[in-house]
């Protein structure tokens, strides 16, 4: 897959951090340019408060050898976004792959709680943040897209169609809610670009090390082994970089359209693929999450990773 995608054009709306700035990044070390966007700068941090920025991301694109192209835009704004696809359209004259991963949601929603007992105002902020920002993007990023054929749009969410078919009750209505309906608005596009020849499908990471998961456990990635002492599922978990090395493998796949409309892993994709996390390994952590954690078995990742 090396320099697969030289010449080709990418969209990472929401690669500030997390999946996104793992996506971002594995797209330029495939030979993509990449237009990072999100609402951190260096000079400006938004209603999430973290350190990791925009410019950071792009950066790291530019050193793994694409070329990175930091952009900042509210995605709940119609005319910023339709102003990002004009510039993409007067620079490259194409996108090839849009990959749509805003969220920014992570304080909003309350483990365990009924939806009368949640804040209605954060539900709905939520909602706005994950799936509106989607909608937008696409709404104004899709016309460039299918210009060509062979465009991907693949959309960023929590757990596969199978796995949130039943209620996520530990998470909550608002978050059950708005990653069911990131994959349905996969599968919605999957119908609507299909006959420009291009592709649409969700895609999920397993239990992401995020930057702002590495915090909460007090571990950074080189010491992540450590959080699995207090918290042994967590030995399942995958870097970044493992969800970006699926999207620059579905970019680079001529056969792509056979996903049109799936709802996919990372962990699933690697073993078709055969690409590797940071460390070699190749966690599949959705059906380890099944088969052992809720399952009620000790923590063992042998034959998970």
């Amino acid at each position: 897959m090396s320099r697969a995608l030289t010449g080709k054009t990418a969209l990472v709306a929401g690669a500030t951090r997390g999946a996104g700035r793992g996506i971002a990044v594995q797209l330029g070390a495939a030979g993509a340019t990449v237009y990072v966007t999100g609402r951190s700068t260096r000079t400006h941090r938004s209603e999430m408060d973290r350190p990791e920025t925009i410019e950071e991301t792009a950066e790291l694109v530019t050193a793994a050898g694409g070329e990175g192209i930091a952009v900042q835009v509210d995605h709940l704004d119609p005319e910023r976004v339709a102003a990002l696809v004009r510039r993409i359209d007067e620079e490259r004259g194409r996108l090839d792959v849009l990959v749509n991963d805003v969220w920014g949601a992570d304080r909003l929603f309350e483990f365990g709680r009924p939806l009368w007992e949640q804040s209605l105002d954060d539900g709905l902020r939520m909602l706005r943040l994950a799936i509106d920002t989607h909608a937008i993007t696409s709404h104004c990023a899709l016309p460039l897209l299918i210009r060509e054929p062979g465009g991907l749009v693949v959309e960023i969410t929590d757990g596969t169609a199978e796995y949130n078919a039943a209620y996520r009750r530990e998470c909550g209505y608002f978050y059950d809610l708005a990653k069911s309906a990131v994959i349905r608005m996969a599968l919605a596009q999957s119908e609507e670009i299909a006959p420009y020849g291009a592709t649409a499908l969700s895609l999920t990471p397993g239990w992401l090390r995020s930057e702002a998961m590495l915090d909460n456990y007090g571990v950074t990635e080189e010491t992540w082994h450590d959080a699995a002492k207090a918290t042994p599922h967590f030995a399942i978990s995958e870097s970044p970089a493992f969800v970006g090395r699926a999207v620059a493998a579905l970019a680079a796949d001529p056969d792509r359209a056979r996903w049109n409309g799936a709802s996919l892993s990372s962990g699933g994709l690697a073993q078709v693929y055969g690409f590797t996390d940071a460390d070699g390994s190749r966690p599949d952590a959705w059906r380890y999450i099944v088969e052992v954690e809720q399952a009620g078995r000790p923590a063992d990742v042998t034959g998970y990773r």
